[in-house]
C-alpha cells in the first residue's frame, strides 16, 4: 500500500512538472533583452511577494526598484507592468496598435466566450466596437436627448434623497439604480423604478461579480485554472454570468417579438437591423445573439459600476472636506441660481468641473487597468516585449504621478486650476484609460458626473450622520476589479 501511495505521488509530480513545461514556466529568454524584474521561484514565480488583496501596491513598489518598465511572473503567467504618466502614455497612445490586444486570462475566458466588446480580441472586437459607438450617437450619446433623460433620472434620484427627510441613509444602491436607469435607456428606450426586484437583483449580481473579479481566489485560479474546480469565487461568477444573461434573453430579447425594423429606437432594434442586413450578405457574420447579449451585457456592466461608484466616492469626498461642498454650492448658486442645471454651465464653472475631475482622479476606481497584450514583437523602452506578452499598464500610477500632480496622495481640486482659478487640462488624468481599448461611454460618464452632481448639490448639503466626524469618515476603498469606497451613511439636508 505504501509503494502504490509513493508511485502515485510520483507520477503525480512527474505530470505537473510536463504540464508547468508545456505551460512555459521554466523557459528562459536569458538571450532576449526583456525588462527586468524580481527573481522568481518555481511553480509560483514571484505570487510570494504578492499583496494578494491589492496587488497594485506591490507593483507600484516593485516599480520603484526596477523602474517604469518590469517583469512579473505570476505561476506561469508573465507579464510586462507599465508605471508612470509617460511610460503608460508612450504605450497606449504613441503605440496605441502594438498595444491593443487583450491576454488571453482563464477568467474573462470563461466569462465573456469571446463574444461583446471588453474581452475579445482581433475582428470581433473592431466589428462590435465600431457597431457600439456608432449606435450610441445615433441615439443621443453627448446629445441634448440623452442629456434631457439624464436631467429627468436627476429629478427622481432628488425626490428618493428627499423622502429619508435628512435622516441617515446608504445611498449606494440608489446611485446605481439612477445611472444604470440612462444605460437602459439606451439599450431597451425604458427605466426601472429604484424598488423593482428585478433591477435590485441585477445591481446585487453585478457588483458581486466585479467584486471576486478582484479577489484572491480569483488570482488563484488565472494563476492555476486546473484549480478552479474547487474554487467557489469562479463558480459564483459563472452562475451569476448565467443569471444575467438569462435576465438579457428574457427582458430585452423575448421584448423584441413585435420588433419593427422600420421604426428603430434602441441600440438593440440597430443591431437586429444590421444582424438581418449582415446575414443576407454571409454565415459568418459577427452580428449574432451570442454577441449582442455579450454587447448588452458589457453596456450593462460599464455603464453603471464605474459612475455610480464615482458618485458614491464623491459624496463621501463632500462630507469629507465640506469646504469643497460649500465652494461647488456657492458656484452653482452663482452660475445657475435655481434652475436645472444644463450640460453647457460646465463652461463657466471651473471649480466644479475641478472637483468631479480631482474625485475622479483620486478615486481611482479601476487602479490596475484592464490588462492588454502586444499585437507584435515590439522594442519598448529599449527592451524586448514578446508578440502576445500580458501587458499590465497600471492606471493608479498615472493618477498619482509624483512627476505630474503636486499632491498626489491628497484629494486636492486646485490640481486642475490655474493661478487665476481657471480649469486647467491635465494630461496625466486617465480614468478612462487611453488609446485604442479607452472607455467608449467616456462622453456620456463625463455627461452623467456633472449633471448628477450639480443636481444634488444644488438641492443637498451632504453631512456626516450625527455623532460621526469627517475624521471618522474611512477613505479605504473596497477589494475588487473596481474600488468603490467602503459602505457609509450620509445625511441629505435641504440646502
Amino acid at each position: 500500500m505504501a509503494w502504490t501511495g509513493l508511485v502515485l505521488l510520483l507520477l503525480l509530480f512527474i505530470f505537473t512538472v510536463l504540464l508547468l513545461f508545456k505551460m512555459g514556466c521554466f523557459q528562459s529568454n536569458s538571450s532576449q533583452n526583456l525588462p527586468p524584474g524580481p527573481r522568481t521561484i518555481p511553480i509560483l514565480g514571484n505570487l510570494h511577494i504578492m499583496d494578494w488583496k491589492r496587488p497594485y501596491k506591490t507593483m507600484l513598489k516593485l516599480s520603484k526598484e526596477y523602474g517604469p518598465v518590469f517583469r512579473l511572473q505570476m505561476g506561469c503567467q508573465k507579464m510586462v507592468v507599465l508605471t508612470g504618466y509617460e511610460t503608460v502614455k508612450e504605450a497606449l497612445v504613441n503605440q496605441a496598435e502594438a498595444f491593443a490586444e487583450r491576454p488571453i486570462i482563464p477568467i474573462y475566458k470563461d466569462y465573456s466566450k469571446g463574444f461583446g466588446i471588453v474581452f475579445t480580441n482581433g475582428e470581433n472586437w473592431r466589428q462590435m466596437r465600431q457597431f457600439s459607438i456608432s449606435a450610441l450617437r445615433d441615439y443621443g450619446m453627448g446629445k441634448r436627448i440623452v442629456e434631457d433623460k439624464i436631467s429627468e433620472e436627476c429629478s427622481v434620484l432628488i425626490k428618493i434623497c428627499e423622502t429619508y427627510e435628512g435622516k441617515p441613509f446608504d445611498p449606494a444602491t440608489i446611485l446605481k439604480a439612477a445611472t444604470v436607469n440612462i444605460i437602459v435607456y439606451f439599450l431597451l428606450g425604458k427605466r426601472f423604478e429604484y424598488e423593482d426586484a428585478t433591477l435590485l437583483r441585477l445591481l446585487e449580481l453585478i457588483e458581486e461579480i466585479i467584486h471576486l473579479f478582484g479577489t484572491p481566489a480569483v488570482l488563484v485560479y488565472n494563476v492555476f485554472p486546473k484549480l478552479g474546480f474547487f474554487l467557489d469565487a469562479r463558480k459564483k461568477i459563472i452562475n451569476n454570468r448565467k443569471e444575467f444573461h438569462e435576465f438579457i434573453q428574457a427582458t430585452f430579447l423575448e421584448n423584441l417579438k413585435e420588433f419593427d425594423e422600420n421604426t428603430q429606437m434602441t441600440f438593440i432594434d440597430t443591431f437586429l437591423v444590421r444582424q438581418k442586413k449582415e446575414n443576407k450578405k454571409s454565415t459568418d457574420s459577427y452580428f449574432h445573439n451570442n454577441n449582442l447579449i455579450g454587447l448588452v451585457e458589457n453596456l450593462f456592466i460599464a455603464g453603471m459600476d464605474t459612475t455610480s461608484n464615482t458618485l458614491y466616492w464623491t459624496l463621501l469626498l463632500m462630507m469629507k472636506y465640506p469646504e469643497v461642498q460649500r465652494k461647488v454650492q456657492e458656484e452653482i448658486a452663482k452660475e445657475i441660481g435655481v434652475r436645472q442645471p444644463r450640460t453647457e454651465d460646465r463652461v463657466k464653472m471651473p471649480y466644479t468641473n475641478a472637483v468631479i475631475h480631482e474625485i475622479q482622479r483620486f478615486a481611482d476606481i479601476i487602479p490596475t487597468n484592464l490588462p492588454h497584450a502586444t499585437t507584435k514583437d515590439i522594442i519598448f523602452k529599449s527592451f524586448f516585449i514578446p508578440k502576445g506578452m500580458y501587458i499590465l499598464p497600471l492606471l493608479t500610477s498615472v493618477l498619482h504621478d509624483e512627476s505630474q500632480w503636486e499632491k498626489p496622495h491628497e484629494f486636492y481640486p486646485e490640481h486642475f486650476l490655474d493661478s487665476e482659478g481657471k480649469f486647467v487640462k491635465r494630461d496625466a488624468f486617465m480614468p478612462f484609460s487611453a488609446g485604442q481599448r479607452v472607455c467608449i461611454g467616456l462622453t456620456l460618464a463625463k455627461m452623467e458626473l456633472f449633471l448628477f452632481f450639480t443636481n444634488l448639490l444644488q438641492r443637498f448639503t451632504f453631512q456626516p450622520p450625527s455623532g460621526t466626524s469627517r475624521d471618522d469618515l474611512d477613505l479605504t476603498p473596497v477589494l475588487g476589479l473596481s474600488t468603490p469606497p467602503l459602505p457609509y451613511k450620509t445625511c441629505a439636508v435641504l440646502s
